[in-house]
């Protein structure tokens, strides 16, 4: 309870510091990190990276060993093995493609929500600042004649506060979602490599000779 109490006068604290614009800025936050902890659940639960199975069916196909290939796909932790393994003969290019296609897209989401916070985060941070700085001269002419410099510098920095903060949520979801980014369009290549390698495999002479 006391855990809960110092946080509670911490973040009212912070409010009080940085107004609205902070606050919804530490609700930014929070749903940033919540996503991106998602995310790393779920490219872990399915098998995102493990591409050794599916690069050993590929070598299959191209030595014309189909079921060689399926068993690998099957042994495969990666969740796109699944729509690879459909099928048995070429008129299944098409539900193959399908499935890889709905494996990658649910990779992808969440992602707009980072990028809308990436986004946002700055320019919220910017409109709490320029806030900030109304509030800051308007105390400054309300001073008159009698005008204490340490009244505006303390206005400026609290305006700056939220410019900090903005940029303290943005930078960490932007670099999570290149990070996501980029192994989903690792796992796009694979894909559509093994597509062909599966629809359109090397003849086992070429293969060999390879």
């Amino acid at each position: 309870m006391t855990f809960v109490t110092n946080l509670q006068s911490q973040l009212w604290a912070i409010f009080d510091l940085g107004g609205p614009v902070v606050a919804i800025l530490i609700a930014l936050s929070i749903v940033s990190l919540a996503v991106i902890l998602w995310k790393l659940w779920q490219f872990m639960a399915l098998g995102v990276g493990h591409h050794r199975d599916i690069t050993r069916a590929m070598t299959n196909w191209d030595h014309a060993q189909p079921e060689e290939a399926k068993h690998a796909l099957i042994q495969s932790k990666n969740a796109m093995a699944a729509a690879l393994v459909r099928g048995d003969d070429t008129t299944q290019k098409s539900r193959v493609e399908a499935g890889a296609s709905a494996h990658l897209t649910r990779l992808e989401g969440g992602f707009r929500i980072l990028d809308s916070i990436a986004q946002i985060a700055p320019l919220l941070g910017l409109f709490g600042t320029v806030l900030g700085m109304i509030d800051a001269f308007q105390a400054l002419q309300d001073a008159g004649n009698s005008v204490d410099p340490s009244l505006l510098a303390g206005g400026i920095w609290v305006a700056l506060l939220t410019t900090a903060a903005g940029l303290a949520v943005a930078m960490p979801t932007s670099l999570a979602l290149t990070y996501f980014d980029s192994r989903v369009a690792s796992e796009r290549t694979l894909a559509e490599t093994a597509i062909e390698a599966r629809f359109s495999p090397l003849k086992p002479a070429t293969a060999h000779a390879a």
